[in-house]
């Protein structure tokens, strides 16, 4: 066994896990494919709640008017009046996925957490750069609120949260709407999170052994790339980058320790710690990008569902 293997928590160790490799942008539509694939491969590997979700699709323009998206709704039968949401945003590099790929994922928040759940259909990248995935949250955001009485949910209780790429965009959307002041969110809930593009100029010493299965350093520089498109990085609203980070809704960050992303996560976990926002950092051993969804019925996957599910009935309890 290899030296990366080694560092797999044994648990974890999953036949056909790939190693990470470059992403290239100019065949993006068989990566898109392969990755529609994969996800619904795992899809059918995933725990399911007894509890029954029913699931309704909505449409809402896109802020500029050039997009209609796709906004998936999944509500538990029998939710109260009055219940808390969360907006969920997909994950994949900024440049694939989608968010009915998540829908195994929306059913178990809805189904554990007891709550509704959005899943925003964001414009992908590099067809649409910044800001319009952000925007396109932001737009579902308000969405969500403005419908919060006919959806039977409470305005005030709306949680943002997202793996990979979708926890850097709901973190940047925590940001947004802060500075915006139609909708302030209750709570972020970031699962391994793309928070900074300058990750991939990081020293060796701080990198080694990090991003060698799934998302390595290769895909990630593509990724941000195509996010960016032609706007510098520092007007991008890039969450590791904001000046300061006080003021945001309370968080709960979650990454394997073998991830590329650990130490950006772990960053900004201590940074909005040291302005005082409530901040629950966890940090899974051997584990590498995404474990979670590959051996989702080890221990240490249920355990990392299971402190999300407990972070969310913390925060959003009336």
């Amino acid at each position: 066994m290899s030296d990366a293997a080694n560092r797999i928590a044994l648990e974890l160790r999953v036949p056909g896990l790939p190693k990470s490799s470059p992403l290239d942008l100019s065949r993006l539509k068989w990566g898109r494919r392969i990755m529609r694939f994969w996800s619904w491969l795992m899809a059918f590997q995933q725990p399911r709640s007894e509890r029954p979700v029913k699931r309704t699709v909505r449409r809402t323009p896109s802020a500029d008017g050039s997009a209609s998206l796709e906004l998936r709704l999944h509500r538990p039968v029998g939710l109260p009046v009055s219940s808390p949401a969360l907006l969920w945003i997909h994950g994949g590099g900024y440049v694939m996925g989608s968010a009915g790929a998540d829908d195994w994922l929306c059913t178990r928040y809805a189904a554990e957490a007891n709550l509704l759940v959005l899943a925003v259909d964001y414009r992908l990248a590099p067809e649409h750069p910044f800001p319009a995935p952000l925007d396109d949250c932001h737009t579902a955001l308000v969405w969500l609120h403005e419908h919060a009485a006919e959806l039977g949910i409470d305005p005030s209780r709306i949680a943002i949260g997202g793996a990979s790429a979708g926890g850097g965009l709901a973190a940047a959307l925590a940001q947004l709407a802060q500075e915006r002041g139609r909708v302030r969110p209750a709570f972020q809930l970031l699962n391994y999170p793309m928070l900074d593009d300058r990750t991939v100029a990081r020293s060796e010493d701080e990198t080694i052994g990090l991003g060698e299965w799934v998302w390595g350093p290769e895909a990630n520089r593509s990724g941000w790339a195509a996010y960016l498109g032609a706007m510098p990085a520092h007007v991008a609203r890039i969450p590791a980058r904001a000046a300061t980070p006080e003021g945001l809704p309370p968080c709960w960050i979650g990454c394997g320790s073998i991830d590329l992303f650990h130490p950006e996560d772990r960053d900004y976990a201590q940074r909005l710690q040291a302005a005082g926002v409530p901040c629950e950092w966890i940090s899974v051993d051997g584990a590498y990008h995404g474990f979670d969804v590959a051996a989702p019925r080890s221990v240490a996957s249920s355990a990392y569902f299971n402190s999300q599910i407990d972070a969310l009935r913390r925060a959003l309890q009336a």
